[in-house]
């Protein structure tokens, strides 16, 4: 008998699947809707919190298995395999996080770090552009640090390699910069996908959709890789042989390779 397929999508948010201004996706809520009705999985991989994605899911009634925080957790496996569990944790708290970071830091690369968390509510509305009770769920954070590097290039390459000497990241997304630890978008996908193999008997095709610098490892590791178009990054510098690449930004950006990837599966 010839095995069924399965097809998951792995997404990014911002600037993937949602609007970079109004954070929303309501021009092609429907076809998003009629792919999850067709049995295709799609699974949020994000640098949003456990809270803004809990809060997606209830927005739009959804019940979507989801990856928090730059690849930090997994959530809701439930969702997919009765069996699987609820929450599996990948990174350290973010109270450890700190505890390294200070101990690790220079004191003159200390004076170029923003931690964002710490501004004031008007400097944080501004850098996260979202409404007041959107950006309380940003700032929920249980693994990452966001943060603003002002200091020069040379001063940040220097500290990128402070942080990775001792097993954390710097995950650059489109807004922020985040000091995570050990993980990143493709880790935690791959555990993903090695729970649901262990639950499914279907060929697992995966779609993976990005739009930014730490969406890259994802999809690579992705059947059909894509990118949303982003006017702020230089997509030319993927080297990515199959690679689907929108020409409209998000969302219809991310209708339009998911279009594409479903009728190369077909076909």
């Amino acid at each position: 008998m010839k095995q069924k397929k399965q097809i998951i999508i792995f997404t990014d948010l911002d600037g993937s699947l949602l609007d970079k201004e109004t954070f929303k996706f309501d021009e092609i809520k429907d076809y998003f809707k009629e792919l999850i009705s067709k049995g295709i999985k799609i699974i949020p991989n994000s640098s949003k919190t456990e809270s803004e994605l809990t809060d997606f899911n209830e927005q739009y009634k959804l019940n979507l298995t989801f990856i928090s925080e730059n690849g930090s957790s997994i959530h809701g496996l439930n969702f997919i395999n009765k069996d699987l569990p609820d929450k599996i944790s990948l990174s350290r708290p973010v109270d450890q996080i700190i505890s390294i970071y200070n101990e690790i830091i220079p004191n003159d690369l200390k004076q170029k770090i923003n931690f964002i968390l710490k501004l004031n509510v008007k400097e944080q509305k501004k850098i996260f552009g979202l409404p007041q009770d959107k950006m309380i769920l940003a700032k929920n954070r249980n693994y990452s640090l966001p943060i603003q590097f002002k200091g020069n290039e040379i001063e940040k390459n220097e500290f990128v390699k402070i942080i990775n000497d001792v097993g954390l990241t710097v995950q650059t997304g489109g807004r922020i910069m985040n000091i995570c630890d050990n993980v990143n978008k493709s880790k935690a996908m791959l555990k993903t996908l090695q729970l649901i193999r262990k639950e499914l008997d279907d060929e697992i095709i995966t779609i993976g959709v990005g739009d930014n610098e730490n969406d890259i490892e994802m999809i690579k590791q992705s059947h059909y890789p894509c990118l949303v178009m982003n006017e702020n990054f230089n997509s030319s510098l993927i080297n990515i042989d199959n690679l689907i690449k929108s020409t409209e930004p998000s969302p219809k950006g991310w209708a339009d390779v998911i279009k594409t990837a479903i009728q190369k599966i077909e076909t």
